[in-house]
């Protein structure tokens, strides 16, 4: 598995990332969705990689720079027929390994509450993200749930 920058002229990326965002709505109630379309992941505040198997793409996501000292999980998806196979993980590790090099004291994520979250939830509770409270812009409700991992 090669990780690398995630590339928006990429039909593997867009399709992905289409898939996430129609996931997404799927499984939340209107207005409790909060993944970031194309424009949103181009911001210069957030960086967006992509986990490669030779040329097939695997899973994508991204960092937010919340704060000097707080970046937050955003835009985390694997190919369906790429599970179980290490590239979230992959993925994550990376992306902590880019709060690491950041010098994040936090990293933290909003995520849905039910059944379709429960595999992301334990990948995210085995890296050591704890659930807590409410960060950012975010509100919570009973559509949420709020987990952070203190770096230091």
């Amino acid at each position: 598995m090669i990780i690398r920058p995630g590339d928006f002229n990429d039909p593997q990326i867009r399709e992905l990332l289409r898939q996430h965002l129609q996931g997404m709505a799927e499984t939340s109630p209107p207005g409790h969705s909060f993944a970031l379309d194309l424009s949103g992941l181009q911001r210069p505040d957030v960086t967006f990689l992509s986990v490669w198997d030779d040329d097939t793409l695997l899973a994508i996501g991204a960092m937010k720079e919340l704060a000097t000292d707080h970046g937050e999980l955003k835009s985390m998806r694997t190919r369906t027929d790429s599970l179980r196979r290490g590239a979230a993980t992959a993925m994550l590790e990376a992306l902590l390994d880019l709060a690491r090099q950041r010098g994040y004291r936090r990293v933290s994520l909003e995520t849905g509450s039910g059944e379709a979250f429960e595999p992301a939830l334990s990948l995210y509770r085995k890296h050591g993200f704890q659930n807590g409270g409410a960060f950012a812009d975010y509100v919570g409700s009973d559509f949420n749930q709020f987990l952070h991992l203190d770096m230091a």
